[in-house]
């Protein structure tokens, strides 16, 4: 079902925006820019569940 892969893509885009976070606590040259995309990435995330929250199938 499309609504279970895009969760599966969620659950991805958070695995890298955590990914992002670490990678700038350990690059302090590029930690502003890599927590700007981290930030953008989870966004990106929570809107898509969102999406499927709203559009996707209903719990009985």
């Amino acid at each position: 079902m499309p609504f279970q892969a895009i969760l599966r893509e969620v659950d991805q885009l958070h695995n890298i925006s955590t990914r992002l976070e670490a990678l700038a606590e350990q690059h302090p040259f590029v930690s502003e820019p890599l927590t700007t995309v981290a930030g953008s990435v989870r966004n990106t995330a929570t809107l898509l569940e969102v999406l499927v929250a709203t559009k996707g199938p209903k719990p009985i």
